[in-house]
């Protein structure tokens, strides 16, 4: 049986094109049940509600690193660091690592407010390598060399975690399994323009369906490069933070779950961030999205289809 509108290209590009258009017919088909199986099983996944604790003994709560790479950000790295230095968190249990690679007052700024913190007994300091190698990839392993934690949460400059984000996280690490637990991502700034508007629902989308989704189906989840709790002892058994590829976060990700570790994903714990606003940032950004993906997908796929302990439906 012939499709109406496949035989309209055909009269209109020619038999020649025939096979590709039907390639892409299918390829279009299949991501539309998939989107379709991650709706259905995020529906269920968000109906859900969660509830964890911490132990009650403070005593008790595990060491954490908060790492906050940063690259020449001078107009909104003060308001980061005001917004994780009101972590309700022990501060003896709390450690702050601002890694700055910048060039710009950036460095200044981040001293400076890194000082009248720890002068009221935080545990704050302004990271900087001698050589930028392999970029945010590369800050974050040059931190962990140097970290006291045994949990990591990252948060890239434009964020705001709200003051309760480790109480709500943490709690999912006594499952020894888990390996990272991801937030989603909310928009400070969704009502600037309409390029925001359409960012933040496409978010959105991978946020409330792809990601709880994945989640409800057990399938790979990824770390979203920020807003995240990873456990030290996942990172360092999949191998680190490796900077072959423009999106270390999603590499570790498939190491990490290829390793055995399971990811938890919190929908209803907002991590707010800021959306670009040019044209230009937003090409920049999805570029290294589609790239960093594609070279993952190359460095990954055959162990991923090979490996035998993996579901059908990963």
């Amino acid at each position: 049986m012939e499709i109406p509108i496949i035989n309209c290209i055909r009269e209109f590009y020619g038999m020649a094109l025939a096979p590709g258009i039907w390639i892409f017919y299918h390829l279009s088909v299949f991501y539309s049940l998939t989107q379709l199986h991650l709706v259905l099983l995020s529906h269920r996944y968000l109906s859900k509600a969660l509830s964890f604790a911490l132990p009650p003994d403070e005593a008790a709560w595990p060491m954490v690193t908060v790492q906050l790479p940063v690259y020449n950000e001078k107009y909104v790295i003060e308001r980061l660091l005001h917004a994780v230095a009101a972590f309700q968190y022990p501060s003896d249990k709390l450690e702050i690592q601002v890694l700055d690679d910048s060039n710009d007052e950036t460095t200044a700024l981040a001293q400076a407010l890194a000082e009248q913190y720890r002068a009221q007994g935080l545990n704050i300091h302004v990271i900087r390598r001698p050589q930028r190698e392999g970029y945010k990839a590369g800050a974050l392993g040059y931190g962990l060399e140097q970290a006291k934690g045994e949990f990591f949460a990252i948060f890239d400059a434009d964020f705001v975690p709200p003051p309760d984000f480790l109480l709500k996280t943490l709690p999912h690490f006594q499952d020894p399994q888990i390996g990272l637990v991801q937030t989603r991502w909310e928009h400070l700034n969704e009502d600037y323009s309409l390029l925001t508007h359409l960012q933040a629902f496409a978010l959105n989308a991978h946020f409330f369906v792809e990601q709880s989704g994945r989640r409800a189906g057990r399938h790979f989840l990824n770390f979203n490069g920020t807003g995240g709790v990873w456990r030290k002892a996942c990172i360092e058994d999949a191998g680190g933070w490796q900077s072959d590829t423009l999106t270390e976060d999603l590499d570790l990700s498939y190491r990490a779950q290829l390793k055995g570790w399971q990811f938890e994903y919190r929908p209803d714990i907002g991590t707010p961030a800021e959306l670009p606003v040019e044209m230009n940032a937003l090409k920049s950004q999805q570029y290294r999205w589609t790239k960093g993906a594609a070279e993952c997908a190359r460095k990954h796929l055959k162990r991923v289809l090979r490996a035998k302990d993996l579901p059908f439906f990963f």
